[in-house]
């Protein structure tokens, strides 16, 4: 096994050689600009970013013109969020979303309130999720939008999507969902699901990194979003700027082969994430698990190590072991995790905390040797605290 192991999943991917092999024509000679269609270079380039696209609209049950393509999910839920609020201001003025959410919505939410809108950022239970009754509370008469990440990507909580959706169509609201950790491990539907507008990125799922999409209904019912790019009018008008061919050719294969891989990849991982955590819970005392214990994407894992700091772990095992301690978006920052302070947890246990996320490539041998390693580590990062408290 080639050291270090890699368990950090959810952080991101790396580019599956299938989908090397597919970019690779539009990284050399398959060079023109998918908007210069007047001459067969651009021409070729626009045929194959319109395939990928109805490619990538077909694995969630969309259609290929409610597809923008962005350069990930930051900026999709930018977009999002910005784009309908400020399209929709006869409307109103209210967005609803949870204190869980990954900072691309609670940072962009944030700037929103700067702006004049009104937001509520609503609680979410010990294992968090959110209580639907509680989004149905919130709604007044003013409100535009409704923001839920569909799985949560510290801990992989799973969402009540389709049931949020629905109490938001009843009221004639927009729901948005961030479905970065969800697409390629869960059967997406956005119809099913009552989504309106979806944000999603491809190097989670084994694709190139600076490449995203953003779902927008366009029919029952049909969601006005304003630009927040500008220029030469790229993507309905909504997102300008060339489109990088070779990456939304990378996103489709990328997606295409989880989608492929859907009846069996899941299952797999859910046996090694259950086998990564008896296995750690049977080897350091009171270890505890972060999030639900079934309503979880089938590759995260969150445990509490109780007497052992996460950082330390991790630099003591950087040569062993790539994990996290929580989002990859806030791995420079030393406060507790967002996530777990909206659980209840104290900033004790999330600094004692540590996210293990599988992916394709990981091994029966690796997840045993994980478990070898940190157990053994995070014991003796305990035993030598207690011996330095003792004298």
């Amino acid at each position: 096994m080639k050291l270090p192991l890699y368990l950090d999943y959810n952080a991101t991917t790396p580019i599956d050689h299938r989908v090397f092999e597919a970019m690779m024509p539009h990284l050399g000679e398959e060079f023109g600009n998918s908007a210069s269609i007047d001459h067969l270079h651009g021409a070729r380039a626009s045929d194959a970013v319109e395939k990928a696209r109805a490619a990538i609209a077909g694995t969630i049950n969309a259609r290929p013109e409610e597809l923008l393509f962005t350069s990930g999910a930051t900026e999709s839920d930018n977009l999002a969020l910005i784009g309908v609020m400020e399209a929709n201001e006869d409307k109103g003025d209210h967005l609803i979303t949870s204190k869980m959410e990954h900072p691309a919505v609670l940072e962009t939410a944030k700037y929103l309130q700067k702006r004049g809108k009104h937001v509520t950022f609503l609680d979410v239970d010990r294992t968090g999720l959110l209580d639907p009754d509680a989004i149905a509370k919130a709604i007044t008469n003013r409100t535009v939008l409704i923001s839920v990440m569909m799985a949560n990507n510290e801990i992989g909580t799973i969402e009540p999507v389709e049931v949020i959706g629905r109490i938001a169509h009843e009221r004639g609201i927009y729901f948005h969902t961030d479905a970065t950790q969800a697409i390629g491990k869960l059967s997406v539907d956005v119809r099913a699901m009552n989504i309106d507008l979806m944000s999603f990125s491809a190097h989670k799922v084994y694709g190139p990194k600076g490449m995203g999409a953003l779902f927008i209904r366009r029919r029952n019912p049909f969601v006005k979003v304003s630009a927040q790019i500008h220029g030469g009018g790229h993507e309905r008008g909504l997102r300008s700027g060339t489109i990088n061919t070779a990456a939304v050719v990378g996103f489709s294969k990328a997606l295409q082969l989880c989608y492929e891989a859907l009846s069996s990849e899941p299952p797999r991982m859910q046996a090694l994430r259950e086998r990564l955590w008896q296995g750690l819970k049977s080897r350091v005392a009171g270890t505890e698990l972060n999030g639900h214990p079934t309503k979880c994407i089938p590759n995260c894992l969150n445990v509490y190590l109780p007497g052992v700091e996460n950082r330390a772990l991790m630099l003591t095992m950087k040569d062993q072991l790539a994990f996290s301690a929580g989002s990859a978006c806030a791995t420079s920052k030393v406060e507790p995790s967002h996530v777990l302070t909206a659980l209840g947890y104290s900033a004790s246990r999330s600094h004692n905390s540590i996210r293990l996320s599988l992916g394709r490539p990981t091994t029966t041998e690796e997840v045993d040797l994980a478990i070898e390693e940190i157990s053994r580590m995070a014991n003796t990062i305990r035993n030598r605290f207690c011996s330095t408290a003792q004298s």
